[in-house]
Formats: C-alpha cells, sequence, structure tokens
C-alpha cells in the first residue's frame, strides 16, 4: 500500500491502529491503538532526519499524573520532583518553593529548545501560601508580571481554590522560561 500524506485533520470515530503486516505470511500486529480514552505517555527514542525531529523532544503530560511529589517546607524542589509534574503541599506555614535550575530540570527530562512541561502545583490540603520562585536559567514570562490573580501570580492560595497550573518552556536545553496558566 502507498503512503497517503493529508492536507488538514485526520478524523475517526473509531479511533486510529498502527500496525505492520509481515512480508512472508501476512500477518498484521497491531503495534498500538488510539481511541477516545487513548493517554500517550512515552514515546520510543526514533529520530525524523528529513526534518531533524527526534521523539525524545517531546513532553506529554499524564493528567492522572500517577506519580507526584510532596514539598512541605520552604525548600528548592529538585529537578525530578518538578518532572513528575504535580507538586503537593500540605503545610500549615507559608511556603516557597524554588524550582531547580534550567540545567538540572533541563538534563532531568532531556530538554531541548521547544520542550514544554505542565507543572501543577496543589495546595488544597494546605493552611497557607505557597508561592513558586523560579531558579537560576529560569525567566518569569515578560507577558506575565506577579500580581495576584494575573499570569504572573507565583502564589497558590491553600484550601479549596489551592490549584494552579505553570507552563515551563525551554528556549535551550539549559533554560527555561516560566508562565503561570491556570
Amino acid at each position: 500500500m502507498a503512503n497517503t500524506t493529508f492536507n488538514g485533520p485526520v478524523r475517526s470515530q473509531n479511533g486510529f491502529q498502527s500496525i505492520t503486516t509481515n512480508a512472508t505470511t501476512g500477518a498484521v500486529t497491531v503495534n498500538a491503538t488510539f481511541g477516545a480514552a487513548t493517554s500517550v505517555t512515552t514515546l520510543a527514542a526514533t529520530s525524523v532526519t528529513a526534518t531533524n525531529v527526534t521523539a525524545t523532544n517531546l513532553v506529554f503530560t499524564d493528567q492522572n499524573h500517577p506519580t507526584t511529589a510532596a514539598i512541605n517546607a520552604t525548600a528548592t524542589a529538585t529537578a525530578a520532583e518538578v518532572a513528575t509534574g504535580y507538586i503537593t503541599s500540605t503545610s500549615a506555614a507559608a511556603t516557597t518553593i524554588t524550582l531547580p535550575t534550567g540545567t538540572a530540570l533541563g538534563a532531568a527530562i532531556g530538554a531541548t529548545r521547544g520542550t514544554v512541561l505542565e507543572l501543577y502545583v496543589d495546595n488544597t490540603a494546605g493552611a497557607n501560601t505557597v508561592t513558586i520562585a523560579v531558579a537560576t536559567n529560569g525567566i518569569l514570562s515578560s507577558a506575565a508580571t506577579d500580581t495576584a490573580g494575573s499570569f504572573g501570580d507565583l502564589t497558590v492560595a491553600s484550601g479549596a481554590t489551592g490549584l494552579a497550573r505553570f507552563t515551563i518552556m525551554f528556549s535551550s536545553a539549559t533554560a527555561y522560561v516560566f508562565t503561570r496558566t491556570a
């Protein structure tokens, strides 16, 4: 069968399958199935040389966050903690979480220019505020100002409204821009 190139979205009501066919026997093997409930969490480290893109440059956020990190006192978060994409805090005291350096975080997730990581901070069980501080090689987005209710707001309230989402966008393997997005 020939390759087909589409211009525009490809849609299906019943999902998609990636298959291979054995050249000798004709047996079909299903390699991956993509349906309405599909969640992509890992990719093989393959290279697309024509466009110079490697699968390891992509970061997919698993919205279920099977691994989380708990930071309940003022500290610098490790790159591994931030790489989970979900940090909880249950502190009774005001807490400042300093992000790791761009170099450390970039190395932990294999970042390159264009890599994006979503970071959720959950302070719903906390009794005081959590403040996020950006470290070396981390820059607060120029579109943001650090004022309450803005995309630069680095303070996460406690209680029922104590959820925040931040986007970390890498401009190189060692430097990122940090923006509050929810």
